[in-house]
């Protein structure tokens, strides 16, 4: 039974902490996780391409032969040598949205980073679970062999009966059917880990959480370090600052070159100046701009009220987990299971009434134990911006 199983767990106690073979995988996925590679490429690319739209356009080089009749070869030529740019201003904002921009893509992938290492960290947590389970079947089923032998001895001499001695060969075949569980879930944890991190092997064999917090943040203090929130803050300067271009979208592309007209002997050179001007789109980009810094504006609204209450009821979870562990006398139960093992293996107490005493006893520590693990990924979503 699994209730067996809970409880011989937390019989043992304290075991060696997990912190920092957790923080050693949690290096070893950001390293090598391939959507976060993916994305620090596709980052890196965006700044590439905010940097090359920044630039002045091409050179341009025009180049005009005429002829006429009564002239051997070229009448006359034309060569223009031009170069557009923007308005000088122009640069300066496309500068610092380009900064804003790459702001948010860096935002975007702390949010994927975080995310991930939080599922990564979860799954620590269910394997903390797991490796205990593995570690304690080999010890129950020693118990379950010894009290068999023990029972079979008094069965042949009378003091035991067939119902007795079945109910530990049933204890002894749950211990085998957990093994075959518990390994199928420790191997579907590791593998999805094993995915997380490029798919290179992983291993993880820690038997304890780790050290608690000595304290927790407020709900004030959770909200400002929020991930979402500060995405959703930079998203809101960045459309700021894509207004603030578009309003200067009305002010003329300009365009300076060379010329250099020839015909029969004669070369003449000039310049040309030239500009234009976007009578028509500047509305538009304006309109289009306002319309998305007011959509950037109630996303944040909305991450603020969503992560609030998110965080607040958490909060409110985690003091009623607390509480919950702390009614729990773990003490009590461990002596209660002892005397009770004693008390069957001295004969003043049968197989049968053991397990129905032991029953009630297992169950609270099997609750105690999904509890602790529930406090624990509330932990760490919690704290899950600190990762």
């Amino acid at each position: 039974m699994k209730q067996l199983l809970f409880a011989a767990a937390l019989l043992l106690g304290p075991l060696p902490l997990a912190g920092q073979e957790l923080d050693r995988i949690l290096l070893e996925i950001e390293e090598n996780n391939l959507e976060l590679r993916a994305l620090r490429s596709e980052n890196e690319a965006a700044g590439l391409e905010a940097l090359a739209d920044n630039l002045p356009g091409d050179l341009s080089v025009e180049f005009s032969p005429f002829y006429a009749k009564g002239t051997s070869g070229l009448a006359s030529t034309e060569l223009v040598v031009s170069q557009s740019f923007d308005f000088p201003t122009l640069y300066g904002a496309r500068r610092k949205s380009g900064r804003l921009q790459a702001e948010s893509l860096d935002d975007a992938y702390r949010i994927a980073r975080r995310d991930l290492l939080l599922e990564a960290q979860n799954l620590c947590i269910d394997l903390v679970l797991y490796n205990r389970e593995s570690q304690l079947l080999d010890q129950r089923e020693r118990n379950a062999d010894e009290l068999l032998r023990l029972l079979e001895r008094r069965l042949d001499e009378g003091d035991a009966t067939l119902i007795e001695a079945n109910k530990v060969r049933m204890e002894r075949m749950n211990v085998r059917t957990e093994r075959t569980q518990n390994e199928a879930s420790r191997t579907l944890a590791l593998r999805t880990l094993q995915a997380l991190n490029g798919d290179r092997p992983v291993e993880f064999d820690a038997t304890e959480y780790g050290p608690l917090p000595e304290s927790l943040p407020t709900a004030e203090e959770l909200l400002a370090d929020e991930l979402d929130v500060r995405a959703s803050e930079t998203a809101v300067r960045a459309a700021r600052q894509e207004l603030r271009l578009s309003r200067q979208s009305w002010l003329p592309s300009l365009e300076v070159g060379y010329r250099r007209n020839s015909a029969l002997d004669e070369v003449s050179h000039g310049f040309v100046v030239g500009a234009s001007f976007p009578l028509f789109a500047s509305g538009r980009k304006s309109r289009i701009a306002r319309t998305r810094h007011t959509a950037a504006q109630l996303r944040l609204d909305d991450a603020r009220l969503e992560n609030d209450a998110r965080i607040r009821a958490q909060l409110a979870e985690l003091e009623q987990l607390r509480g919950t562990l702390e009614a729990y006398d773990l003490e009590l139960m461990r002596h209660t299971l002892s005397l009770l093992l004693k008390a069957v293996k001295s004969g003043e107490l049968s197989v049968i009434a053991y397990y129905t005493e032991a029953e009630a006893i297992y169950g609270n520590m099997q609750t105690y134990a999904q509890t602790e693990n529930r406090y624990r990924k509330l932990l760490a979503e919690l704290h899950r911006n600190a990762l």
